[in-house]
């Protein structure tokens, strides 16, 4: 088993249930205006939501440690990174996932909703409902506040020193061709970093004053249905097994259709 692999293909999970949370509703909305949903459903939704991102933060962490062993300690990365190690891993990332989303769940549900419970959303998502709320949301916010440094901070600080010291190793190889394929392993991990972090800083660190209604929708739009799709087209195109699968398919597929039509007589 390549660890790596291994980790795309939690990384596929990933975005296919973050997908089938949020985009069947999320086109009910689109094609009819307006939907119901019901409290324990919204509840659930935000609670899956919660712990599908939280998990991709984590798993996008792995994957810079893999890339660090592979580039900085190669002796070394095929006793470390092996096949226990990356199960624990994906599971403990899906444990504190699951953990740190249910504590905002569970303050969540304990609040009181009053008047009209119209949400001018996509989908549930924590900011839309504290504004909903009668409630007083203080305590609910600053815990959304606190879990933010596990689940963001110190992930993408991992991910930063990971990368610093694959750039500082990778310097010093002597040739230019060494230097442009130790980049190349780990091009489309930093791609999918680059594109899952800033999605989420615009989304949640932006201030939401200046944005339109539906701007901040197709920014929604954006990282939880556009992401998603992107991430299997951007390992697909660096990957060379699979280019070399793909274009293996396309050549039976010219060779079979190219092949003479048989008559019947």
């Amino acid at each position: 088993m390549i660890p790596m692999y291994f980790f795309l293909s939690q990384l596929s999970i990933c975005d296919i249930l973050l997908t089938t949370d949020i985009a069947p509703n999320m086109l009910n909305i689109i094609l009819h205006e307006r939907t119901s949903i019901s409290f324990p459903g919204c509840i659930t939704q935000f609670f899956i939501f919660g712990s599908i991102e939280t998990f991709e933060c984590f798993l996008l962490t792995v994957m810079s440690y893999d890339r660090y062993l592979a580039i900085c300690s190669p002796l070394h990365y095929v006793s470390i990174m092996n096949h226990g190690l990356c199960n624990k891993l994906v599971l403990t990332s899906w444990l504190l996932s699951c953990l740190l989303a249910s504590i905002s769940t569970l303050e969540l549900s304990e609040l009181e909703f009053c008047g009209i419970n119209i949400i001018d959303y996509l989908y549930c998502d924590l900011r839309p409902l504290i504004e909903l709320s009668c409630s007083d949301t203080s305590r609910l916010q600053l815990e959304a506040i606190l879990i933010c440094i596990p689940v963001l901070v110190l992930p993408f600080l991992v991910i930063v020193v990971s990368y610093t010291c694959i750039v500082l190793t990778m310097l010093k190889i002597p040739s230019y061709s060494g230097r442009l394929k130790s980049f190349s392993t780990c091009s489309s991990h930093l791609t999918v970093v680059f594109i899952f972090y800033g999605t989420l800083i615009v989304a949640y660190l932006i201030p939401k004053k200046g944005q339109s209604r539906i701007m901040s929708k197709m920014i929604t739009m954006l990282y939880t249905v556009f992401t998603p799709f992107l991430n299997p087209f951007i390992y697909s195109l660096r990957n060379k097994d699979i280019k070399n699968i793909l274009k293996n398919m396309i050549s039976k597929q010219f060779t079979f259709f190219s092949k003479p039509l048989v008559k019947i007589r």
